[in-house]
Parts: structure tokens; C-alpha cells; sequence
């Protein structure tokens, strides 16, 4: 995967912020996505406490767990035991096609 990060102004053609059925707001699909495409990067500064719209990902190369406030469209994505949408880091890629006006769910883990 591997893709570098995705401008707001780009990421706001790709998604939209709306009511959800999940979830209060949720992330919703501008454009249809085919599995494997790149949907966007979540963006926001680096935080080493948990909080509102704060997205934990595991960095393999330095070992550690980095946390990102979310500042961009992404902060509204909802969790799904069968979600649409994968993160590699901070990119987030579709796991299978993806409609126009699908909400975009990913599997928060954690057990």
C-alpha cells in the first residue's frame, strides 16, 4: 500500500461528513471506490494521550504506538465488525467496492 498523504481539499471529493445510522456523524463515500483504492490519510497532530477522535496505529519500524487527533473528514469514521475500509498506518484503503453514499466503516480492534 503506501501512499503519500491526501490534501483536504482532495480528501473533501472523496468523502462527506453526515448523519449516521452507526453513530452520530459518520464518513460517507463522494465517489465510488474499488477494492484496494486509497480513500484518504488521517491527518492531525501526533497526541501521547487518548481522546476525542484520536486514532491509535502501531508504527512497526520504531516499535511504538503513535496517536493522531484527527483534523480532517476522516475523524468521523465509524467502527463495523464487517467493515469497508482498512488502515495501513494512517492511509486508509478499501477492503471491497465502496458506493456513492456508503458510509466508510473500519474494525477500531481492541477487542
Amino acid at each position: 500500500m503506501g501512499r503519500s498523504s491526501c490534501p483536504d481539499a482532495l480528501l473533501r471529493t472523496r468523502v462527506y461528513r453526515a448523519a449516521s445510522p452507526i453513530h452520530g456523524q459518520g464518513c460517507f463515500a463522494k465517489i465510488a471506490f474499488r477494492s484496494g483504492d486509497f480513500i484518504g490519510t488521517f491527518e492531525g497532530p501526533e497526541v501521547d494521550r487518548d481522546g476525542t477522535h484520536v486514532l491509535w496505529t502501531y508504527d512497526a519500524e520504531g516499535n511504538v504506538l503513535v496517536g493522531r487527533e484527527g483534523r480532517n473528514l476522516l475523524r468521523w469514521l465509524n467502527h463495523s465488525d464487517d467493515p469497508n475500509a482498512e488502515l495501513d498506518g494512517f492511509d486508509l484503503y478499501a477492503r471491497r467496492a465502496i458506493a456513492v453514499d456508503e458510509e466508510i466503516t473500519f474494525d477500531y480492534g481492541g477487542g
